[in-house]
């Protein structure tokens, strides 16, 4: 039996940035962070699946509101050992610490809202009864 090996598809970076609607600078940026680690051939960047993840969970945790560090060390539990009971611990508390900021924001925008709302009402009746002098 010969072991034959199915060519794993790989992605240059303009394809990822198009792929994912970014600037290359934005790929270039989480590499110099750290969070990609694109394989080089010469002066040419070749992403493999991994980091094809990566940046996919680097994009939805920046879309969640995390931090670069948050990101980093929820997308570094991608490479590591599923189903750590730390890491597993560790992104359930980053989850509702994200949850309760999110929550709280919106009952600041509800807020704000009703408060346009009332000053609106007072601006239109206010200048209605201007109109009417």
């Amino acid at each position: 039996m010969h072991n034959i090996q199915v060519p794993t598809q790989t992605w240059s970076i303009a394809e990822l940035a198009a792929e994912y609607d970014v600037t290359l600078r934005t790929i270039r940026f989480y590499e110099d962070r750290g969070l990609l680690t694109p394989e080089r051939r010469g002066t040419v960047r070749v992403y493999h699946p991994r980091d094809k993840v990566r940046l996919g969970l680097i994009l939805r945790g920046k879309r969640l509101g995390f931090s670069l560090d948050e990101i980093a060390t929820i997308v570094d539990m991608y490479d590591a050992e599923p189903g750590e009971e730390g890491q597993l611990v560790y992104l359930l508390d980053q989850i509702t610490h994200r949850r309760a900021d999110l929550e709280q924001r919106r009952q600041d925008i509800n807020k704000t809202l009703a408060e346009l709302a009332d000053l609106e009402r007072r601006c239109q009746s206010d200048l209605a009864a201007l109109r009417t002098r």
